[in-house]
């Protein structure tokens, strides 16, 4: 047995006007009583809070400890210097119509290439790990 509720109207907060809601059929319960137990618990989680003091002082010191700070300023600049202007190469690529579908065409062979070449086996990735740590050497200067 379902029993047809009335439409309700209402003021819709989006646009101001009245609105009605579309009735809902109702389902009467049968002698039995339906019961919902809720049960709110407090659990005390360790969040690692962002301390923002003890950034800015680390930050400070190596700051402080570093010699030659116009250096590592124009190395900085040029960083955000080469980003804009990638993107604006980027940007530029893209704007031409058949061009950006061409080099995803492109990143994806490397890809599959990569994949093959470095990522496959055993051998192939131990030689890659043997390239990237002696060209980390390279760049840190301790080789």
């Amino acid at each position: 047995m379902m029993l047809a509720a009335k439409p309700s109207v209402s003021i819709c907060k989006a646009t101001g006007r009245r609105c009605v809601s579309s009735p809902r059929a109702v389902r009467p319960s049968v002698g039995r009583s339906q019961r919902l137990v809720v049960r709110a618990e407090e659990t005390t989680t360790s969040t690692s809070s962002f301390d923002s003091e003890k950034v800015l002082k680390d930050l400070q010191e190596k700051w402080d400890a570093v010699e030659n700070k116009g250096a590592v300023a124009a190395y900085a600049a040029g960083a955000v210097v080469a980003l804009w202007l990638s993107s604006t190469v980027v940007n530029a690529i893209n704007a031409v119509p058949l061009l950006p579908k061409f080099m995803e065409l492109v990143g994806l062979g490397y890809s599959a290439w990569f994949t093959y070449r470095y990522l496959l086996f055993k051998s192939s990735r131990e030689e890659l790990l043997k390239d990237i740590g002696d060209l980390s050497k390279k760049i840190s200067g301790s080789e």
